[in-house]
Order: C-alpha cells, then sequence, then structure tokens
C-alpha cells in the first residue's frame, strides 16, 4: 500500500523544518500575525525559545549565537513594527557576513497590499540589505522555502535570508514532507579554487623581498584559523588584520604585526605602505582600511583571495584575482609553501613594533588597563564590543586567539550590538566566560536586554568603559572641529553652559546610575574607579554564576584613541599621540 503524507498546518510545518535544520535555540517575539507559530511551538522541548525584551536585541543575540558558534542565528518576530525593528540588525549580520534566517509574520495574502493593520512590505524593505528575501504566498511552497533559506544564508559568503509568512499559509494544511536535499536555480556557491591563479599567487609571492598577509573577517568566516597560522608560521610572513579579522592568528604569534586603518598599529600601517607584495585574503579593502585609496599599498603588487567575485578590484585594484573560499585556497597553498628569506624585513617590522608601541600609559583606570587585564582573568572566553572608542580600545588590546573570540559590528558599525551579541554568544556557549565591552552610550541602546540576561541565568560580565561623552564623535570633534562638543556629552542638562566643552567635577551627575540600574534587574554591579580595583572586580564577577554583573569603570573624560589617520590622508599621515 502506498504511503502518503500526513497533512499538517503550515505553523506544524515551520516547526517540524525548524527540527530537521538542527535549530535548538530561536530567537522570538510574539505578536498577532505568528500567534498560530507560538502555537505550535507550545511545549516543544527541542527548541529554546527565547524571549528577548525588544526586536533588535533579539536579531543581535541572534547575531552573537551565529558568530560565535558558526551555527545559523534564528529569529521570529510578528508583522509591522516586530519586522522594522529587526531592519538594523539585518544589516549589521549581513554586512558581517553572518548566517541568519528571519522569519516574520505577514497579513493574509488577501489583505497584502490593503494597508493591512501592521503590515508592511518586509521583503521589499531588507532586499538590499539582505542575501535574500521572500514571501510565502502558498501552503506547497513553504517547505521549500524554508530549506532554501538555510542553504542560502550559510552557503557561499553567509549572510542574511528573511522569510515572510503569511498568517493563511501558517494555518492552511498540507504535506509534512520536508526535502533536505536542494538545488537553487542560477545559485551555485563556489567550492573550488582556480590553481593556475593560486600557482602565480605563490610564485609572485615566493619572490618578493618584502610580503605581509592582509587578513580579513573571510579567513574567521570560513574557520580557517588555523591553517592561516600555519601559512604564516612555514612562510614567515607578517600578519597584518583588519579588525574583523584580529584573530585569524593568535594574537600573541610573534609574527603578529597588529591591525590595518585608521586606528592601525604604526607598524602595520608602516608595513602596508612599504611592502612589496600584498596577499590579502577574505577582505573588502574598505575605507576604513585604506585610508586615501591613491597612496594605500603604492608600491605593493597585490594578491585578494575572496570567496565574493564582486569584492575584488570594487575598491582597490589588484593584480591577481582569486575567487574561493578562504579555507579552500589556503589549504591548497599549505601544500606547495616553503620559507621565504626575508629576516631583514621582518626585522624591520620588529623596530617599527618597538619604536611605537599603543600605550596609554600606567596611570589610572585606562581603557588598555581593563583590557589587558580582561586578557589576564579570562582564557576561554567570547568577548563582544558595543561601537566606538570601547571597540577600537579593545581591538587594540585584546589577545585573541583559538580559545578567545571577539565579536563586534565591522562594516555597519552598529551601537547597541555588544550586550545583546553576549547573551547569544552566552546562550550558544554556555560553559565559555562572556564578557561585554561597551560604552555608556552604546549600552543604553539595548539596557533593556538586562532582563533578558537576569530570567535566562546568564552570568554575562558587562564592562562599562564610562568616559561620560560618545566619545568616538567627542574625539573627532576636539581633533577635528575646533572642541565644538555639539550634542557629545551624556552628562548634558538643559541648565547648562550654552557651548561647554570643559569637564569638569562641577559637572552634573551622570544618568543612569548604572549600578543602581544594574541592580533594580536583579544584576550584581560594581563601581571602579582605581586602577588598584580593576582585576579584582574582574575576579568577582567571574565567581558570579547565576545573574549578570555590570562593572562600571570611570575613565577619564577626554581620553582618545590613538594613533588615528585624519580622513583623507594615507595610513603613512598618522597622528600617535593627543599632544600632536
Amino acid at each position: 500500500m502506498e504511503i502518503t503524507d500526513r497533512e499538517i498546518t503550515g505553523a506544524q510545518l515551520f516547526v517540524k523544518a525548524l527540527k530537521e535544520e538542527a535549530v535548538s535555540t530561536l530567537f522570538a517575539y510574539p505578536g498577532g500575525q505568528v500567534i498560530d507559530l507560538f502555537h505550535a511551538l507550545y511545549g516543544e522541548k527541542d527548541i529554546d525559545v527565547i524571549l528577548p525584551r525588544h526586536e533588535q536585541g533579539l536579531i543581535h543575540a541572534a547575531d552573537g549565537y551565529a558568530r560565535s558558534t558558526g551555527k545559523a542565528g534564528v529569529c521570529l518576530v510578528t508583522s509591522g513594527p516586530g519586522a522594522t525593528n529587526l531592519v538594523t540588525g539585518i544589516a549589521t549580520a549581513n554586512y558581517d557576513s553572518v548566517p541568519l534566517v528571519c522569519f516574520t509574520g505577514q497579513v493574509p495574502t488577501n489583505l497584502i497590499g490593503n494597508d493591512a493593520f501592521q503590515e508592511v512590505d518586509i521583503v521589499g524593505i531588507t532586499r538590499s540589505i539582505s542575501k535574500y528575501a521572500v514571501t510565502v504566498r502558498k501552503r506547497e511552497d513553504l517547505a521549500e522555502t524554508i530549506r532554501k533559506a538555510f542553504y542560502i544564508a550559510t552557503t557561499g559568503r553567509p549572510g542574511v535570508v528573511v522569510v515572510d509568512l503569511p498568517k493563511d499559509v501558517q494555518r492552511a494544511y498540507g504535506s509534512d514532507h520536508y526535502q533536505k536535499e536542494i538545488v537553487v536555480r542560477g545559485y551555485k556557491p563556489n567550492n573550488s579554487v582556480n590553481m593556475g591563479q593560486l600557482n602565480k599567487a605563490w610564485d609572485m609571492l615566493n619572490h618578493a623581498q618584502k610580503p605581509v598577509f592582509l587578513i580579513g573577517g573571510g579567513v574567521k568566516i570560513a574557520h580557517a584559523q588555523k591553517e592561516m597560522t600555519q601559512l604564516a608560521e612555514l612562510t614567515g610572513v607578517p600578519v597584518i588584520t583588519t579588525i574583523m579579522g584580529k584573530g585569524a592568528i593568535p594574537t600573541t604569534n610573534s609574527l603578529y604585526v597588529g591591525n590595518i586603518g585608521i586606528h592601525g598599529s604604526y607598524a602595520a600601517n608602516s608595513a602596508i605602505s612599504n611592502c612589496d607584495v600584498l596577499f590579502s585574503i577574505g577582505t573588502r579593502f574598505n575605507d576604513r582600511i585604506t585610508g586615501k585609496i591613491e597612496e594605500f599599498a603604492a608600491n605593493a603588487r597585490i594578491i585578494h583571495i575572496d570567496i565574493d567575485a564582486s569584492s575584488i578590484s570594487r575598491n582597490i585594484v589588484v593584480d591577481i584575482p582569486i575567487v574561493a573560499d578562504a579555507k579552500i585556497a589556503i589549504c591548497a597553498l599549505l601544500e606547495k609553501v616553503k620559507p621565504l628569506q626575508i629576516s631583514k624585513w621582518t626585522e624591520q617590522i620588529n623596530r617599527w613594533k618597538m619604536a611605537y608601541p599603543i600605550d596609554m600609559g600606567k596611570i589610572g583606570v585606562t581603557p588598555q588597563r581593563v583590557i589587558q587585564s580582561v586578557n589576564d582573568v579570562f582564557k576561554d572566553a567570547v568577548v563582544t564590543t558595543d561601537v566606538g572608542q570601547n571597540q577600537l580600545w579593545t581591538t587594540q588590546f585584546l589577545d585573541v586567539s583559538e580559545n578567545k573570540q571577539m565579536l563586534t559590528s565591522g562594516g555597519l558599525g552598529t551601537m547597541g550590538y555588544g550586550f545583546p551579541s553576549a547573551i547569544g554568544a552566552k546562550l550558544g556557549n554556555p560553559d565559555k566566560d562572556v564578557i561585554v565591552i561597551s560604552g555608556d552610550g552604546g549600552m543604553q541602546m539595548n539596557i533593556q536586554e538586562m532582563a533578558t540576561a537576569v530570567v535566562y541565568e546568564l552570568p554575562i560580565i558587562i564592562c562599562i568603559l564610562n568616559n561620560g561623552y560618545l566619545g568616538n564623535v567627542r574625539q573627532w570633534q576636539e581633533l577635528f572641529y575646533d572642541r565644538c562638543y555639539s550634542s557629545t556629552c551624556m552628562r548634558y542638562r538643559r541648565s547648562c553652559e550654552t557651548g561647554c566643552n570643559t569637564p569638569s567635577h562641577s559637572c552634573p551627575a551622570y544618568t543612569p546610575d548604572f549600578v543602581a540600574l544594574a541592580e533594580s534587574y536583579g544584576a550584581k554591579s560594581i563601581c571602579v574607579t582605581k586602577a588598584e580595583d580593576i582585576k579584582s572586580a574582574l575576579l568577582s564577577a567571574k565567581q558570579n554564576t547565576k545573574t549578570p554583573t555590570v562593572i562600571e569603570f570611570i575613565i577619564d573624560r577626554e581620553v582618545n584613541v590613538m594613533p588615528i589617520v585624519p580622513p583623507g590622508n594615507s595610513l603613512n599621515d598618522m597622528i600617535l599621540t593627543s599632544e600632536e
């Protein structure tokens, strides 16, 4: 007798599909157009449904989960404002090639286009900031669309897929069949490397006198850190990273030079400016790393490996383009490489590192001392950052290795990312310490997620570097806008003097009181004003295993991130200290 498929609702098929895709954690917020999906999830023991306090916090948490585990992050929200609240997180993840599948509720298909209550065209809104976006119009297309969504999100250059689910499709009955094998017409991820181009690249590198590797986030996305470290050590070629590439080789490795770019180290920027072969893997050459394009690596021939063909020669014209997955290309290179005779070049780079280290001094509670204490106390950890000065200091001073990850918003630079992404990272890595490094401004953008961390008993450690300013913008105002601190003082009151640009002890108290606010949520809190208390505060937080701990570090109000390349200048034109 022929066995036919069982008839189930679209909502029930949605749950079955998640289980078939091995989704164990779902970041979800209910609403009218997804109530059937939540009903189908009710009592489901194989899927942990996490309820954050805002949809933006929700998608950043899914992002942190995906980056820290290598799995796809999965979101579920209702239509209208539920869907539009995902937009910033969709762009954040897609810029940084993070695999997310975002399900949004939608009004019934017969109401689409009629300005129904909480109806928005989320597919139209997100098409330019996602890898793929689609509305499921028929119940019979549901299974294939969900399978396609996970496949597209996680293959090739990973990204965000948005699947819009009308309410009538969720309720309609149909087959329970879910087929994992799929072919998507017009979409074929590249799983090979052109050996002719790779041989040319190796020949160019082999004849170089002053070569460098420039490594971006693509190496980490490909999970090729181990192979990249082997490649560097076998050739002896120095390694420079973008912010997103930091950790591609351990930062304690003697071949690691530092970050490149506007806030790159003197040694890294100088090496790029003076090298004769620049071998880049997994970077888009965006404006934050190149400085003045006409003078970027002006003396070098450039090799570029990237999985995304559209990224090659878009910003910087290269000599040898190679479209390939970073790990596949690096493994192929490992079969042919040998040590290069470049000792004079590596000695020169080491002299630059010794002569011009990034050092904030030894007095007071400095970001450098805070982050170096994090290095000392936490050996197996995920560290997330917000955006601004806190992010840049972390990328300068944090040790990153196979046991210590750094998650940060690179391409979009999204304030409010750090804390909720740490929630996702902790849910995905319950046995690891998870530390947030945030500024006082960015912390307040998604501070409502403190409730999420408390109710799910997540012992995240939140380090707030509080200088009372939106520090990164204030720094630019100080250096390039005659100290006109326009709308960057976080202690401002309406009664304050107009045009004030001189912080003093008479300034109003900071709002909010982070210590009291954390305690009101049920978290532990500590305020650190003395350098000698930094490490003890971190050790105390490490012992708190049931609730989050907020540590507020009071830092100098006008401390700057140095060095800096002024806008429009080349990487050679660095301001090394605030005194300059």
